[in-house]
């Protein structure tokens, strides 16, 4: 059967200042998704959460992009964030750019990754969702997981994967997009990608059967509000097996806490630490970074699970290594790199400083 994975998440207030999501706000949305369940409009859904950010993950057959599923998804981070006024959570509703509904919740502040497919004999997923980082995080990730053999040795060996994947790189700053082919653009691509803050990896194809491997949330709040108004704590779906990487190749890429943007008010460096679902509980400096995974096997359109995938021991030594890096990173307190360079904090403080003190600069002698 053609089924829609729509994964949409939104920090609608935190509990308490950025540090977790309450269960009331977690409640309200499962009582919105069971209503859409029941009527219909969904297939299946699971609620979730990752620090202070309330997690959608729903299933359906309306297509990506549906107004039905955008705006039940706006209505839900509506709802939510009514309850999250009464308990005056901390940024109730900051992710909610706008006060009405336009069709679609892209350009509106939350974060979206859908993708429709064929289900297969045998349909894993992984949902993969972040908080305190920026959508560029997924870079890294997404590149050893369908570029690098030395994570996936399926790229060598499996047949149905040696044909490499194509990456739908976007351009955030100039609205733009390219398709590179990897393995012979790989280098092309590592031009982009290597610079997280302005060229995402949007997309994921097979080059082998053309379908749809892998799709994240490329939306970067400051640059649609044109302020500084949060982090934007991206999403990433990814299908695994068969023509696709492995579930442990999948998984691979996190054993390293490599640096990413966001961490304390958007404006650091910081190790992106995986941790069980329980874990994702940020409070030193706001962060750091955390990445939760949540696997699923669909089943005609039904979500079959979750099984938190970071909970496994085997993450232990990234999560130590993460906080290795915190401490050291820590220590530059606001030097680069632990604060983001300049261009990077336009949306701070740092303007309003420039023009009161750009009286006082001289010319050199």
């Amino acid at each position: 059967m053609r089924v829609t994975l729509s994964v949409i998440k939104a920090d609608i207030g935190g509990y308490v200042g950025h540090s977790e999501s309450h269960p009331d706000v977690l409640a309200k949305a499962d009582e919105m998704l069971g209503k859409a369940r029941k009527s219909g409009l969904l297939i299946d859904y699971h609620i979730t959460k990752c620090g202070d950010d309330l997690q959608l993950i729903m299933t359906h057959q309306q297509g990506e992009e549906s107004d039905k599923i955008h705006e039940l998804a706006w209505d839900t981070f509506l709802a939510g964030t009514e309850v999250a006024k009464s308990l005056k959570l901390y940024g109730a509703g900051q992710d909610l750019l706008s006060d009405a509904f336009s069709g679609n919740v892209k350009g509106m502040g939350p974060g979206v990754a859908e993708m429709e497919f064929e289900e297969r004999k045998s349909e894993p997923v992984i949902v993969f969702m972040a908080d305190k980082t920026s959508a560029g995080a997924w870079n890294m990730p997404l590149y050893k997981m369908f570029a690098d053999p030395f994570n996936t040795i399926g790229l060598v060996i499996a047949p149905g994967m040696h044909a490499g994947f194509a990456f739908e790189v976007h351009d955030v700053k100039e609205h733009k997009k390219i398709i590179l082919n990897t393995p012979e653009e790989s280098y092309d691509l590592l031009i982009f990608i290597g610079a997280p803050s302005r060229y995402m990896v949007k997309a994921v194809y097979s080059r082998e059967t053309n379908d749809i491997a892998a799709v994240s949330s490329t939306q970067k709040l400051s640059l649609i509000a044109g302020r500084y108004v949060g982090k934007d704590d991206p999403v990433c779906v990814v299908r695994a097996q068969g023509a696709f990487p492995a579930v442990g190749e999948v998984l691979e890429p996190f054993t390293l806490p490599h640096l990413v943007e966001g961490w304390m008010r958007g404006s650091h460096h910081g190790p992106f630490m995986p941790v069980a679902i329980p874990d994702s509980t940020p409070t030193r400096f706001d962060g750091p970074p955390r990445v939760i995974a949540a696997g699923f096997q669909l089943a005609d359109g039904k979500l079959v699970g979750p099984r938190d995938m970071f909970a496994d021991k085997s993450f232990d030594l990234a999560r130590q290594q993460a906080n290795e890096i915190a401490n050291y990173m820590r220590r530059h307190g606001p030097f680069e790199p632990h604060r983001l360079p300049l261009e990077e904090m336009e949306y701070t403080t740092m303007p309003q400083v420039a023009e009161k003190l750009e009286g006082r600069f001289t010319s050199l002698e």
